[in-house]
């Protein structure tokens, strides 16, 4: 059997360049936990902000000078190849996939994690790199719309960043809630929207898409790249602007929206919830991928090995979807 596994590791805060390859001993799963031999994993937006350290107080729990797991990558796919004592919810030869949390390393050839984690069974209807993808765009984006805010039929909701891997799954969504949608991209990208399900799509860079008489009844920026008071004037009497990307800006105003009243700004650490929440919550992804409601937009996908240039893709801000690496 293979005894080491190949992995990328963060040596400080900073751009792509401080990733570095590493190989290390495989280990044994202890009882309770399985060892995955990872087929596919997600580089996504946020795993670029947790390698630079940002937002600087994201470093309270991530490690102060430097990331304190010192692997990458949150996001998997692949198939259990060893089982410690006591597991009884997968066994060896099952198809898997799930998110490693704060313990990172999923950008790797293996990974070891607890049994009861964020890792539920891989039907055979989705790819391996389709599976590595759901915990951040797809669970992130149904946790919003269905536990943040509870996205009515008829709803008007407003996508900013709606190409991403957070806004494409957003769109088919809102869509399947039965939402009236309006989302933002580039000229490039606003056919790929319409055919998700946008009703609208602004170009966000000619257009505002703030509009005071808007009366949105959510908007979900999926990006951070507004704030609730320059969203608010576009909202509904009773509007939500919700958000995953949180600043001492929009703690500010969700402090003040909730004394005030009407209009309110809201945030969720989606995934930093209970392992058993995100089990449920997958759950529910795959089903709307089972009624034909829901699939991951795929872009590109890197050999392991091109992990830095993956890094470097997502950060151009171009990306359509999710990319991964094999």
């Amino acid at each position: 059997m293979q005894s080491t596994f190949d992995a990328w590791n963060v040596r400080a805060y900073g751009g792509p360049s401080v990733l570095s390859p590493v190989t290390r001993p495989i280990p044994k799963p202890a009882p309770g936990q399985i060892l995955v031999r990872v087929r596919a994993s997600a580089v996504s937006r946020a795993d670029g902000m947790m390698r630079a350290g940002q937002p600087r107080f994201a470093r309270l729990f991530l490690g102060m000078s430097r990331p304190r797991a010192g692997l990458v990558g949150t996001c998997f796919s692949g198939d259990v190849v060893a089982v410690g004592e006591a597991v009884s919810r997968f066994g060896v030869g099952d198809a898997v996939f799930g998110e490693a949390g704060l313990q990172f390393g999923a950008n790797a050839t293996h990974i070891c994690l607890d049994e009861d984690g964020s890792v539920v069974a891989k039907p055979g209807t989705v790819t391996y790199e389709e599976a590595a993808t759901l915990c951040d765009g797809a669970m992130t984006s149904w946790h919003f719309l269905t536990r943040v805010t509870k996205l009515q039929p008829g709803a008007r909701v407003l996508i900013l960043g709606g190409s991403g891997s957070l806004g494409t799954a957003a769109v088919q969504f809102a869509k399947a809630l039965g939402a009236e949608i309006t989302a933002t991209s580039s000229a490039r990208n606003a056919a790929l929207l319409e055919s998700l399900g946008a009703t609208h799509v602004i170009n966000y860079q000619t257009d505002d898409p703030f509009e005071p008489d808007a009366a949105y009844d959510v908007i979900f920026d999926t990006l951070g790249v507004a704030s609730f008071r320059k969203a608010r004037p576009a909202l509904a009497s009773k509007g939500e602007y919700i958000c995953p990307v949180l600043g001492l800006g929009l703690l500010r105003d969700m402090i003040g929206s909730s004394v005030i009243g009407g209009k309110r700004a809201r945030f969720a650490a989606a995934g930093m919830a209970k392992p058993s929440v995100h089990r449920a919550e997958l759950a529910e992804v795959l089903m709307q991928i089972a009624e034909d409601r829901f699939m991951p937009v795929m872009d590109r996908t890197y050999p392991l090995a091109d992990l830095v240039e993956a890094h470097r893709y997502v950060e151009t801000g171009r990306k359509r979807g999710n990319v991964v690496v094999v």
